[in-house]
């Protein structure tokens, strides 16, 4: 047990280290090895301690397990200026200029979880599991085309989740789940002064703190077929730090300032519903799909020492799907492959350089050893296929004064996503 409790607290310092987001948004969906080698289409439906994060009645008849997996991502995309302009007070429009094309703004990283579940008798199970679900990470050059809209967003959270369930009857199992999510984010911004000679301004927002959700789930076992549903709630983030805005020259100096600050935003909910269908005692299929309340994320809600600001982000909801199978080739090795879509929650006519996300692929494969009785070794690899997709989104600096200064950012995104997953679960 002291192993596992070490486990538990090593993921969670590295939870909050994962950066780049490979679901639609900004939501991690690397959250067990197993379900990236089908490309996530069975996880609500499957049980032990893998599928945690997606259905909390998943340990109900699981033996006792500790699990620990980590997800390389590389993304490969660059963000092209097709014809973006600013206009000065006065009138004036003139090409934003800059480098045009940014290559890889998205950081790539590690994606860290670990998970423990333990029975208690013989239809009760507790979990503690540690997730990275929320993150990301962009970069621009200060030179930019882009850096009137974004030069560096980042959103990083570690979540850890208790929880129970129980097995109501012999074929159905119940499960509930609470967490506490520590997140921690920075974004800047570079502002014009009123002059293309000038330089830019910067402003910057950074903060951190803790919030609360919750989880609760079903699971039911009908001889070969297993059907899951799950929802996880929304969090209501409220993150307290600094604010900072320098380089203002002329007219506009009297705006730089250094400050306490706070953001609030929320984070969407997500309902899963899937099955599993065995149909032999070698090959089960799988299917999945999720309704992502992205419209949640409306707005980050910022207070400054100059007064409050709205940052509109009119994220949408958006509903995922995805299908993979699992071929047991023998009692110690299990082949799966699966592919899903993911639309993108952003807007198209406002979609802003931060997350230049578009609709995308995802093609999965892996394989589970079992390298002793104990222990099974977990592989998948993932190419994810972005949309190119157009950036869109005006921004007025200094609104409601004769300095107001209108950017119209217009790009283009492309791009394509690895993601080398590996992972060990332990009976014991």
């Amino acid at each position: 047990m002291r192993n596992v409790i070490s486990l538990l607290l090593a993921g969670g310092a590295v939870c909050a280290l994962a950066q780049p987001a490979t679901a639609a948004g900004f939501y991690l969906q690397e959250q067990s090895v197993r379900g990236a080698g089908r490309a996530y289409s069975g996880e609500v439906a499957d049980s032990g301690v893998q599928s945690l994060w997606w259905n909390p009645a998943a340990i109900a008849r699981s033996p006792r397990q500790a699990y620990v997996g980590a997800h390389g991502v590389l993304v490969d995309a660059d963000v092209t200026d097709t014809g973006s302009t600013i206009t000065y007070p006065g009138g004036v429009t003139t090409p934003v200029g800059g480098e045009p094309r940014a290559f890889k703004p998205i950081q790539d990283g590690v994606v860290p979880n670990v998970a423990v579940s333990m029975p208690i008798g013989d239809r009760f199970a507790i979990g503690l599991s540690m997730a990275a679900p929320y993150n990301f990470t962009t970069k621009y050059r200060r030179n930019a085309w882009a850096r009137y809209d974004a030069l560096e967003s980042r959103l990083n959270s570690a979540e850890g989740q208790l929880t129970g369930a129980v097995q109501v009857t012999d074929w159905l199992d119940v499960g509930v789940g609470v967490s506490a999510n520590y997140t921690d984010a920075k974004l800047s911004t570079a502002s014009p002064n009123l002059s293309p000679l000038l330089p830019d301004g910067v402003n910057q927002l950074s903060g951190d703190g803790w919030d609360f959700g919750w989880t609760v789930g079903a699971q039911a076992h009908l001889a070969r077929l297993t059907v899951g549903a799950s929802y996880r709630s929304s969090i209501d983030h409220k993150l307290k730090g600094d604010i900072f805005v320098g380089g203002l020259l002329g007219p506009l100096a009297a705006a730089n300032l250094e400050g306490p600050g706070s953001a609030a935003f929320s984070t969407p909910w997500i309902a899963t519903v899937g099955a599993r269908y065995a149909l032999t005692d070698q090959l089960t299929l799988n299917a999945q799909a999720q309704r992502v309340g992205w419209g949640e994320f409306d707005a980050i809600r910022v207070k400054t020492p100059a007064g409050p600001q709205t940052l509109a982000q009119n994220y949408k909801d958006v509903t995922s799907g995805g299908v993979g199978l699992d071929y047991a080739v023998n009692p110690r090795l299990t082949l799966r492959a699966g592919v899903q879509y993911d639309p993108t929650p952003t807007p198209s006519d406002e979609r802003t350089a931060r997350v230049p996300d578009g609709d995308r692929w995802l093609y999965g494969a892996g394989a589970s050893a079992k390298l002793t009785d104990g222990l099974t070794l977990d592989l998948a690899a993932a190419y994810i296929d972005f949309k190119s997709t157009n950036v869109r989104h005006d921004t007025v600096f200094y609104p409601g004064t004769a300095a107001a200064t209108t950017t119209r950012l217009n790009g283009r995104v492309a791009g394509q996503g690895y993601v080398l997953s590996l992972g060990l679960t332990s009976s014991f």
